[in-house]
């Protein structure tokens, strides 16, 4: 099931959504447009992918993907829009990541989802001694998540079920042009560079909106990873010790300041310009203390921040200022890059 809510409405009603729409299975995951906020595209457990349109009078369902032996196979854990330059006309595409290990781009035509490219995450582009497994060289790493950069709209990161955590490319030249009209398409994998693997599934990755190199990642190791594109080993890493963690993000106003949702149903909000060491705020996301599964920063109002946990309970906070809008005089960008730059040295020596 699709649920909407608009928090600025003046009757809003936390116990029934504005907008209620039933899936025929499970909805894994879900991507507001970035240019038609009435439209959502949507990843389910059966592979299947799903447009709505929200604002359109009658069925909201406006487009769907049709299943062939090139599309995903098994659950769909991200989708999201990314920016197209070759065709005015369509100004995004909507990319998908699977559990298959399969990345695949669509065109929206009319009402259907057209695959026109796609790739596969491969062990095959991984070094032996970061491997996370024996697999063989052609075997796929299933995704469980993905975030691009924010500098560089072909750039982006992904975390497997294996614990591996790689930098990949839309531009990448192993990527093979899919062929709908072939029964099985050689899709090349995106991987141009591998991070040391985590231990475990990783749950989540978060690239900075303030600096193109730093990303978060974190997962059943219980660690939240501050990473730099630039090296294989975590910068920084963070210990919450509250057992796994499934969801990441980056403050949308606050350079040094992210939010953290794990196993217990709390959401811890860290502020490095304080300390890495302990969270500045600890919220009781869950009544239940059932995990939380996302966190989300609202880009427009960044002193909004939503989180869902595993019974379905979402929750809107209102952040304080100082958790919310920099310190005046504070250059928090510099603040962060000098992290950067001081873990990188320290790792080089």
């Amino acid at each position: 099931m699709l649920c909407t809510w608009n928090v600025d409405r003046s009757r809003l009603n936390s116990k029934k959504a504005d907008v209620t729409i039933e899936v025929p299975n499970c909805l894994m995951c879900v991507a507001f447009h970035p240019e038609q906020p009435g439209v959502i595209a949507g990843g389910t457990f059966s592979g299947e992918l799903r447009i709505w349109n929200i604002g359109a009078e009658g069925d909201p369902l406006v487009a769907t993907s049709h299943f062939n032996n090139l599309v995903h196979q098994e659950p769909v854990s991200k989708v999201c829009w990314v920016p197209c330059e070759e065709d005015q006309k369509q100004r995004h595409l909507l990319l998908s990541l699977g559990n298959d290990g399969k990345v695949l781009l669509w065109k929206w035509v009319a009402a259907e989802l057209q695959l026109v490219n796609g790739f596969r995450l491969l062990t095959e582009s991984v070094p032996r001694s970061l491997r996370v497994s024996k697999a063989k060289g052609d075997d796929p790493m299933g995704g469980t998540c993905l975030s691009f950069s924010h500098e560089d709209s072909n750039l982006f990161v992904v975390g497997t079920e294996g614990g591996g955590l790689f930098k990949c490319s839309l531009h990448t030249s192993t990527a093979t042009l899919v062929d709908t009209n072939t029964v099985e398409a050689n899709l090349r994998s995106p991987i141009n560079f591998s991070f040391r693997p985590r231990h475990g599934p990783t749950y989540c990755v978060n690239c900075s909106p303030f600096h193109r190199n730093l990303f978060l990642a974190c997962g059943t190791d219980a660690a939240v990873g501050l990473y730099s594109m630039l090296d294989a080993s975590p910068l920084l890493s963070v210990e919450p010790g509250q057992g796994y963690l499934f969801a990441v993000s980056w403050s949308t106003s606050r350079p040094l300041v992210f939010a953290v949702g794990t196993a217990d149903g709390q959401v811890l909000l860290y502020d490095l310009k304080v300390s890495h060491l302990k969270p500045a705020v600890k919220l009781d996301a869950s009544p239940d203390q059932r995990a939380i599964y996302s966190v989300e920063y609202n880009p427009k109002r960044p002193q909004l921040l939503a989180s869902g946990d595993a019974s379905g309970v979402v929750k809107v906070w209102r952040l304080n200022t100082q958790l919310s809008v920099q310190a005046q005089g504070s250059d928090e960008r510099e603040q962060l890059n000098k992290i950067a730059m001081e873990t990188l040295t320290t790792a080089a020596l």
